[in-house]
């Protein structure tokens, strides 16, 4: 077997990648409980950021009262919620609670392990920078957190929903940063990583370049979602496939300039989603056939194809249905099953076999 120089042995590298995917799988979790905050209008109930107390509740009726009374000076408040009492507070703060509890759990879920794991070796010191990396960009989630709430403070009632998209982005790259190398760890050291290797036995080329656009059309795809669920447009144009009856949604372009309707308009922003799902379709099942074709990679490819056809019919009952809490979290969570097997997918061309030992030259 080839030595390879930045992973230990088989056994420690698979415990590695298992620690990832639970890390992944927390993320994923997270993403969820994120949406469901959102769709029970949750997100503003905690007025403070607090990351290290805030991880204590409130514990008394005095505790609840004051948290309450924060929660009374904002807009969300005084122009939807006027008739709120305590009881329906406390609601909405556990949501919005367990979503920050989450994210602190979180963090210590990946830097235990990874300090334990760089002690042992099983990380060698040349991960150590990525890791550091996919810790900090974890630590940067929680800022882009609290900025995106703080939004929704002062003039708002909701918070921003390009804030919200850019919070999801945030999120979607940890996760698949945290899959991709997850993958690594799996597959090494049976597999040599791609490092710069072009050739068609590593996955380079056009196949490989495809999996990766997929990628990119489904993260973005999932932006165009959050934009939808910022403007509630899930509650508007509940037929399919027309909109009302019409292909387009009436006025789409009210808002001045015409440029800002692709984020102020809920209409626009349906369409956008809608169009993005036919094209995500289209090209899974041109990426599934191709793969098929190469006989490469096969049994993600099926993962992509099956998985973003249960999307799309799982979209389409969610909007017929104006986008039950229920139906719309579990739309969420299976665009992040998807984002994942994209990820896995592309993964899959992007190794090769290790290369033979060289035989001892004769003496």
């Amino acid at each position: 077997m080839v030595a390879l120089p930045h992973v230990s042995t088989r056994p420690a590298a698979r415990s590695v990648a298992i620690w990832l995917v639970v890390v992944a799988a927390l993320i994923a979790v997270m993403v969820t409980v994120g949406g469901l905050t959102r769709l029970t209008g949750s997100g503003l109930s905690i007025t403070e950021w607090r990351p290290v107390t805030g991880v204590v509740p409130p514990l008394s009726d005095g505790a609840w009262q004051a948290e309450f009374a924060k929660y009374q000076r904002i807009p969300q408040f005084r122009l939807e919620n006027p008739t709120m009492d305590v009881a329906a507070f406390k609601a909405i703060y556990w949501w919005e609670w367990s979503h920050r509890l989450l994210g602190r759990l979180l963090g210590f879920a990946f830097l235990l392990p990874f300090l334990y794991f760089a002690t042992t070796g099983a990380i060698a010191r040349a991960d150590f920078p990525r890791m550091i990396g996919l810790f900090a960009l974890g630590g940067l989630q929680g800022f882009v957190g609290w900025w995106m709430v703080e939004s929704g403070l002062e003039t708002r009632v909701s918070v921003s929903q390009y804030r919200l998209a850019i919070h999801l982005g945030v999120a979607l790259i940890l996760f698949g940063a945290i899959v991709w190398t997850a993958l690594d760890y799996w597959r090494s050291p049976l597999r040599l990583r791609l490092r710069g290797d072009t050739s068609p036995a590593s996955g380079g080329g056009k196949l490989f370049n495809w999996a990766l656009a997929f990628i990119v059309l489904v993260y973005l795809q999932m932006l165009l979602g959050a934009l939808v669920a910022g403007l509630h447009a899930g509650l508007v144009y509940n037929t399919w496939p027309s909109m009302d009856g019409h292909v387009f949604p009436e006025h789409p372009f009210f808002h001045q300039p015409w440029w800002v309707n692709f984020g102020e308009s809920p209409g626009l922003a349906q369409f956008d989603h809608r169009i993005g799902a036919y094209v995500i379709a289209l090209s899974a099942l041109a990426l599934w056939m191709a793969s098929r074709r190469a006989n490469a990679a096969r049994t993600s490819a099926n993962a992509v194809l099956v998985v973003t056809g249960f999307q799309i019919a799982l979209g389409i009952v969610t909007l017929l249905n104006q986008a039950p809490v229920a139906l719309a979290a579990l739309h969420q969570a299976t665009a992040v099953a998807l984002f994942a097997s994209a990820v896995w997918h592309a993964q899959s061309l992007n190794v090769r076999p290790p290369r033979p030992v060289p035989a001892p030259s004769p003496r």
